[in-house]
């Protein structure tokens, strides 16, 4: 008995990015990436690894989309790499590199998979950082750039495009932390490359209809860990809810409103030219949201941030919290007034898995991954128009600063040998699919 069933038309997906998975960087003319010459910088990637193999998904994307089509997906969302498109970031294009992604595509069509494609999943070309990357406002333009060379040679077959994917994390993990390529620790920095992602976002969306067609859906996928009440007590509500959202209000509101609320504006005062008509540009309308979502944070009124009594932790150090995916897409519900339909577009936790006897048995994801359907779901039975889901993620892969050492997959990967095997969260993610819900 199917217990959470979920509309027909429902996507069920599964997603992953280039450097993540592709490797053959130094292939059929691809260029250079911030995260190659970041990966060479001595301490920075906990494993001492970086992602010129990978998955080896750049000659093993039949073997792939094989395991795709045996879990059932629906529908698959992939990267493009920008530098394997256009090796200099502007200007010439990869002809070759182009022909990747071709092949791509028809083999997700004709196994009856729909391809949502994300132009921007952090792998900005070198040249281009050395033009100062997203602190230069040139970068929306060059963005824009790009995103119409790739819409004109794979938008006849593909109609779902996604501009950024988590600019939250290119600007301040990139920009200020200094944990993620290019690896700057400057606060202005961050702020002007967080602006200038925004702008990009709407130039490309004005662009990519451009070179579209009347088919043609774009949105963009940014990153949420909401804030939660630690009680139901009023003053923990009203503490959660009044508690700075940096993941929210950077992004989101500028996005749905068109401006920058006080908090943020005090932030980028005196590192960015805010021009007249940007915020126009950022609100350009979108035609669906991106949500990825993995933990929240817990507020209580007293005490600030606090923990769970007895916390379950991924293996990246996150609480499993799958009340808060029910509250970020409520909340988007209400703030779009319910007219701008949400996908899923990452979910997913990193276990430390044990193959024995040629099976993956990972009950942690599979408990993980249960308990957040079922919390869209609730989302869904209270109004949200959320339209699919993609877990996060197809292969075990490149774990950007953590190597190879965190495992999202729900299909196994040997990096030595490269063989895959679907462990029994992918199975039970075909079970879900097959049911269009949770048994």
């Amino acid at each position: 008995m199917t217990t959470h069933r979920f509309p027909p038309s429902f996507l069920w997906g599964a997603a992953t990015s280039a450097y993540q998975i592709e490797g053959a960087t130094q292939e059929d003319g691809r260029g250079a990436s911030i995260w190659d010459d970041f990966c060479q910088l001595k301490g920075v990637i906990r494993d001492g690894s970086d992602g010129s193999a990978a998955c080896d998904h750049y000659h093993r994307y039949a073997e792939d989309i094989a395991l795709m089509r045996a879990i059932g997906l629906k529908a698959y969302r992939f990267s493009v790499a920008w530098p394997r498109v256009m090796p200099q970031g502007r200007g010439a294009i990869n002809r070759k590199g182009l022909d990747f992604y071709n092949r791509l595509v028809d083999g997700l069509l004709e196994a009856g998979i729909r391809p949502f494609v994300t132009l921007y999943h952090w792998d900005l070309p070198s040249t281009l950082n050395a033009q100062g990357g997203w602190t230069n406002r040139d970068s929306a333009g060059w963005f824009a750039d790009y995103a119409t060379v790739v819409v004109r040679a794979l938008g006849d077959r593909v109609k779902d495009w996604i501009t950024l994917n988590e600019p939250w994390c290119s600007a301040y993990l990139g920009y200020e932390a200094g944990m993620h390529a290019p690896g700057y620790r400057d606060r202005t920095l961050a702020a002007r490359a967080a602006h200038h992602l925004l702008l990009a976002h709407g130039t490309a969306v004005q662009a990519i209809r451009a070179a579209g067609d009347a088919q043609t859906r774009v949105g963009i996928t940014l990153n949420f860990t909401p804030n939660l009440p630690a009680s139901e007590s009023e003053a923990d509500r009203r503490a959660a809810a009044e508690a700075p959202d940096w993941f929210y209000e950077p992004f989101a509101e500028p996005i749905l409103t068109g401006a920058y609320n006080a908090r943020v504006l005090e932030r980028l005062d005196g590192a960015v030219e805010i021009r007249p008509g940007d915020l126009a540009i950022i609100a350009t309308r979108n035609d669906f949201l991106g949500v990825n979502y993995y933990s929240a944070t817990l507020i209580s009124a007293e005490r600030g941030e606090v923990h769970d009594d007895n916390p379950e932790y991924t293996l990246m150090g996150w609480p499993v919290r799958p009340q808060g995916l029910y509250a970020v897409l409520m909340r988007l519900h209400h703030a779009t007034r319910g007219q701008l339909p949400l996908y899923v577009t990452e979910n997913g936790a990193s276990f430390k898995d044990e193959v024995v006897n040629g099976r993956v048995h990972d009950e942690q994801r599979i408990a993980y991954l249960r308990a957040h359907i079922a919390s869209m779901h609730r989302a869904i039975q209270d109004g949200a128009d959320v339209r699919g889901y993609f877990v996060w993620s197809l292969l075990d892969n490149f774990e950007w600063s953590l190597g190879y050492q965190q495992f999202f997959g729900i299909v196994h990967v040997n990096y030595t040998t490269q063989a895959r095997i679907i462990k029994d969260s992918g199975y039970f993610y075909r079970d879900v699919i097959a049911n269009n819900g949770l048994a």
